[in-house]
C-alpha cells in the first residue's frame, strides 16, 4: 500500500504513514506561530519505499529494541541465533521495522495496522520463542500524534518481549534557528555504562556534560546513551526538543513503562533522535544473569497495551 495521510483539516496538522517499511510515520507538519513545522527527519525519497525502515521518522522496534549479543539468547533451555547487521556483529531492532503492516483502519485522522510474525514476516517465526501480533493505532489531533499500542501473544508458548520507538527529531524548528543552540531535554538522573553499544550491567550517575534533565544545546553534544533513573511527571515520561529562536518545542510523553531513554545524535544529520524504550538494551541476556533490565513476558492467549504522544507547540515562558 502507498502511503496514507493524516490530516486535521480545521487544525491544519499532517502526518504520513509508510505501511510498506514498518508502519512508520515519517513526517509530522503542524503550525506553530503562523508557520507550518516539520516535526520529524527523514531520508530524501523514504515515501518510495527502497530506504531502511530505522532511518527516517518514527520505526517500531520490538519484540526488541536496540541490540541482542552476537544475536544469541537462550530462552526456556532453547538457543536461538538471530541474524546479525550492526557494526559489532550484533542483532538489532527486532523484526517489525523493515516490513510491510497491514492496514486495517485509514480514515482521515485515524490510521491503524498490525504486523503478526506468523503472517508478515514467517521466515522469521522460528527466531523467537512465540508468535506475536502488535497493533499501532495512530491518531491526529490538533498538536498531538497519538499511537495506541496493543501487543498480543498470539502463539502456544509465553511471549519475552521489549518495546521501543526510534524518532528522528527534526532540528531546528525554524528556518532562522541553527541545529547546535536546539536544546534537548530528558529527565534521567543515570546512565548505563556500555562497551561497543553493550550494556555492561552497571548504572551510573549522569556524566555533567551529558546530563539532560536541565535541557543541553545539541552544539555540545555527541551523543549514543542509554539513559535510566528517569524522573516521572505524574505518571507519565515527558522529553522534549526546544528550539528557543523559533519558539517551537516538541514534547514527547509516553506510559511509564518506557523506563529507558536512548539519546543518538545521528552523524551529518540535523535531527536527533530520543528513543523510549521499554527495556535496555540486550535485555533478554542480562535478565538471566539476575539483572533487572526490563524484560517482561506476555503468557499466552494475554495482552499488554500501551502508548506514545508527540505534542507540539509554543515555548512557554
Amino acid at each position: 500500500m502507498s502511503e496514507l495521510i493524516l490530516h486535521d483539516r480545521h487544525y491544519g496538522s499532517r502526518a504520513r504513514i509508510l505501511p510498506s517499511v514498518g508502519f512508520n510515520c515519517f513526517s509530522l507538519q503542524v503550525p506553530v506561530n503562523g508557520e507550518v513545522v516539520e516535526v520529524l527527519d527523514a531520508e530524501a525519497g523514504f515515501e518510495n519505499g527502497d530506504k531502511r525502515g530505522t532511518r527516517s521518522g518514527i520505526p517500531w522496534l520490538f519484540p526488541f529494541p536496540n541490540r541482542i549479543e552476537k544475536g544469541r539468547y537462550n530462552w526456556k533451555g532453547t538457543d536461538y541465533q538471530l541474524p546479525v547487521s550492526d557494526a559489532f556483529g550484533n542483532a538489532i531492532h527486532g523484526f517489525v521495522m523493515d516490513r510491510p503492516w497491514r492496514v486495517v483502519v485509514a480514515d482521515a485522522q485515524t490510521a491503524v495496522a498490525e504486523f503478526q510474525l506468523s503472517i508478515d514476516a514467517p521466515d522469521r517465526l522460528t527466531l523467537w520463542p512465540s508468535d506475536f501480533l502488535i497493533e499501532v493505532r495512530y491518531t491526529l489531533r490538533q498538536a498531538c500524534l497519538r499511537a495506541d499500542i496493543r501487543i498480543v501473544n498470539a502463539g502456544d508458548h509465553a511471549l519475552p518481549w521489549g518495546l521501543g520507538t526510534h524518532p528522528y527529531f527534526k532540528t531546528p524548528l525554524g528556518a532562522n534557528s541553527q541545529v547546535g543552540q536546539c536544546l534537548v531535554q530528558v529527565p534521567a538522573a543515570a546512565t548505563w555504562e556500555l562497551t561497543d553499544c553493550l550494556p555492561t550491567g552497571r548504572t551510573l550517575p549522569v556524566e555533567p556534560a551529558k546530563d539532560l534533565r536541565q535541557g543541553a544545546e545539541l552544539e555540545s553534544l555527541k551523543l549514543d546513551d542509554v539513559l535510566t533513573g528517569i524522573e516521572l511527571s505524574g505518571n507519565t515520561v515527558v522529553t522534549s526538543v526546544l528550539d528557543p529562536a523559533a519558539g517551537v518545542m516538541v514534547t514527547q510523553v509516553t506510559d511509564r513503562i518506557f523506563r529507558e531513554c536512548v539519546v543518538f545524535t545521528p552523524p551529518g544529520r540535523p535531527c536527533v533522535c530520543i528513543e523510549p524504550y521499554t527495556c535496555v538494551t540486550n535485555a533478554i541476556n542480562l535478565e538471566q544473569q539476575g539483572i533487572d533490565a526490563g524484560w517482561r513476558v506476555l503468557p499466552v492467549g494475554s495482552e499488554f497495551r500501551t502508548w506514545i504522544e508527540i505534542h507540539v507547540g509554543q515555548i512557554l515562558a
